[in-house]
């Protein structure tokens, strides 16, 4: 019995600290991954995983979080609180050995957590030393402490400042913006966004976030709350909304195997793309890892000696492919593992080899129970992994002559391609522009040396209507594959994108600035999202951004990119002003186009990222997939912010 007690003894000396913080300030990217918009979000992320910690450990069960009116952030739980003793080692309160040294926490003590989230042990010291200022307020012990800190150094001890019946820990951090000197600006829909994965992968927690800047029509903040029942089983009836279900239920297990918690949720759709998405103690592994080999080897297996022992495959006459048994596949594996291993570019993929056999056992006597227990179910997708399989087959020829028609020499390059003469992708460009007439304008204005224009007909094929040889037969994208030197597809992973030619290290999309243009710009992004992900992900991609009007008066000639903007020229110019509206690129001559769009001395390209994975994948599929009312009410939602034309 005492061993237990001591075992569950949240106290001052289970902080460890593990090492000095003297290089955060200096190097920051070191710890966050960088000081923009993505860095600045994960100060809130780091603070709210302390909390999920606690929620993970069974004393946490609502966390609420604050943007206020000065864009600082604040972080209250209702877990147990940092402990405020006196810490042996270091001499002063747990509370500020937590705040002020990196790497120290309870979640390095296994008999305080078993496991946890957070940047690897980075946690709040970090956040604390990239804040002007920051104050922690603990309730426990029927008494209110507080400190406060800036840039990472205590202003003064932990005190007490009042009595409470509370418990839990309130964190309240402003931004340093000579650090963050980009943006200090939080955005809501980013944070909500997290909120909500959170709340499905830890189910029965209430998240909370509430924006201090801004109020609905009613005049309260805006807020939203959020809380699953089940977890995952949820997450992927949201992911799927906009999708037509192959099956009528998701298939879901949770359990431990080998000391691994593991949880996986699936279902089958009517689509030719897989979704899979993977994390480890809530970090979103987008480079997958030893528990995403595990999951596609259970899946492979089992669902292989089903389909063999159903006399489904007797007639078929080629082998099926795990890819095979993937295709419309929408799952998320999530695991707790106690010391995660992280390997990678992004430090995102899972290493422990324990974990494999794990997820990969749970997975199998997950689906064998289901696939027994649901024979019409597993019928419909064994016979949709034989369509995947013919598919393939077909899609493997088309692939082929991408892939010869790229390793071809320079005379192999698509005709309508126009390529500069820059032979270092670092330094190279290519601008892919909608339709001819704006090709001409954009070949006239370019500069050659180093800026490439590959014209592109009308809208591109939608990849997330098509199959996968239809994809590689489209003339369009046959193109793109050619003109940036990519390969695609072995015989393992018929879907793996080789980047090692790639000819361009900016691919920039230029389309008008309307609707159509919009649509085409959306299309090439499905596009690269499905099929070149990569070329994403190390943030190759750009959004030309042409100006929509040139306001005139006299010899005064300035540019506008927005409505807003327009109107405050008109102003300067002193009104009675000429307003030419841009309704396409080939409105533009070539000097216009050069010095609004392409030239990198004054123009603005907006660098396309993946924030969150499975949010890219539900919004993609919703937009172009074949479900309509989810669309329309995506657009009605956020119609305020798009430039339709009348």
């Amino acid at each position: 019995m005492s061993d237990e007690i001591k075992k569950n003894d949240y106290s001052a000396d289970s902080i460890q600290a593990l090492e000095g913080m003297e290089h955060v300030r200096k190097r920051p990217s070191m710890y966050i991954g960088d000081v923009g918009v993505r860095g600045l979000h994960h100060l809130v992320y780091e603070v709210i995983d302390n909390s999920i910690d606690e929620a993970m450990a069974g004393h946490c069960d609502t966390i609420n979080t604050w943007i206020n009116e000065d864009n600082s952030i604040t972080v209250e739980d209702n877990g147990r609180g940092i402990p405020v003793g006196l810490h042996k080692k270091e001499g002063v309160s747990a509370l500020e050995v937590v705040m002020t040294k990196i790497g120290a926490g309870g979640k390095f003590d296994k008999d305080s957590y078993k496991v946890s989230g957070g940047l690897h042990g980075v946690g709040v010291s970090v956040v604390n030393a990239l804040s002007i200022h920051l104050t922690a307020v603990v309730h426990r012990d029927g008494k209110m402490w507080q400190q406060e800190y800036e840039r990472g150094k205590a202003l003064y001890p932990v005190k007490t400042v009042g009595e409470t019946d509370k418990i839990g820990t309130t964190v309240t951090f402003t931004p340093d913006s000579s650090i963050f000197n980009i943006t200090t600006e939080y955005s809501y829909d980013t944070l909500a966004m997290r909120m909500r994965e959170l709340s499905y992968l830890n189910k029965k927690l209430t998240l909370t976030i509430t924006d201090k800047r801004q109020k609905d029509d009613e005049g309260n903040f805006i807020t939203e709350s959020f809380y699953s029942e089940i977890g995952l089983a949820e997450f992927v009836s949201y992911l799927d909304g906009s999708r037509e279900q192959l099956i009528a239920n998701v298939i879901s297990m949770e359990g431990e195997k080998n000391g691994v918690p593991v949880e996986v949720a699936m279902t089958y759709n009517t689509s030719y793309s897989e979704n899979l998405h993977s994390y480890v103690n809530n970090i979103n592994t987008h480079e997958g890892g030893t528990h995403l080999s595990g999951f596609r080897r259970g899946l492979t297996n089992t669902l292989k000696k089903y389909a063999e022992a159903s006399g489904m495959l007797d007639k078929l006459k080629f082998d099926i492919a795990g890819d095979d048994f993937r295709e419309g596949l929408t799952a998320i594996i999530s695991v707790k593992v106690q010391e995660p291993q992280f390997e990678g570019q992004t430090k995102t993929k899972l290493g422990n080899r324990e974990v494999t056999s794990a997820v990969s056992q749970s997975v199998s006597e997950m689906l064998n129970d289901y696939l027994e227990e649901n024979p019409n179910e597993a019928k419909i997708i064994v016979q949709k992994v034989i369509l995947a399989a013919q598919a393939r087959h077909a899609a493997r020829k088309a692939r082929e002559m991408v892939q010869r028609k790229t390793v071809m020499s320079l005379g192999g390059l698509p005709g309508k391609l126009s390529d500069c003469s820059e032979t270092d992708p670092v330094k190279a460009e290519i601008f892919l522009v909608e339709g001819d007439s704006a090709g001409g304008t954009a070949k006239q204005g370019r500069d050659r040396f180093f800026q490439a224009i590959l014209p592109l007909r009308g809208k591109i094929l939608n990849v997330e209507k098509a199959m996968q040889h239809k994809v590689f037969e489209n003339e369009e994208i046959k193109n793109i594959f050619t003109a940036l030197g990519v390969t695609i597809g072995t015989e393992e992973d018929p879907r793996a994108l080789n980047l090692t030619k790639l000819r361009y290290h900016k691919v920039v999309i230029m389309t008008d600035a309307d609707v159509d243009g919009s649509h085409i710009a959306t299309l090439i992004l499905t596009f690269f999202f499905r099929y070149m992900r990569e070329l994403v992900e190390q943030g190759y991609v750009y959004i030309a951004t042409p100006p929509l009007y040139l306001v005139k008066k006299g010899k005064q000639r300035e540019y506008a990119w927005d409505d807003d903007q327009r109107e405050r020229i008109s102003l300067k110019m002193g009104g009675n002003v000429n307003i030419q509206r841009y309704k396409g690129l080939g409105e533009m001559n070539a000097e216009q186009l050069w010095d609004t769009t392409m030239n990198p001395e004054f123009r603005t390209l907006r660098q396309v990222t993946i924030d969150n994975g499975t949010e890219a994948d539900r919004v993609f599929s919703m937009l172009m997939g074949e479900e309509v009312p989810p669309r329309r009410e995506f657009i009605e939602k956020n119609a305020k912010y798009a430039n339709i034309d009348a």
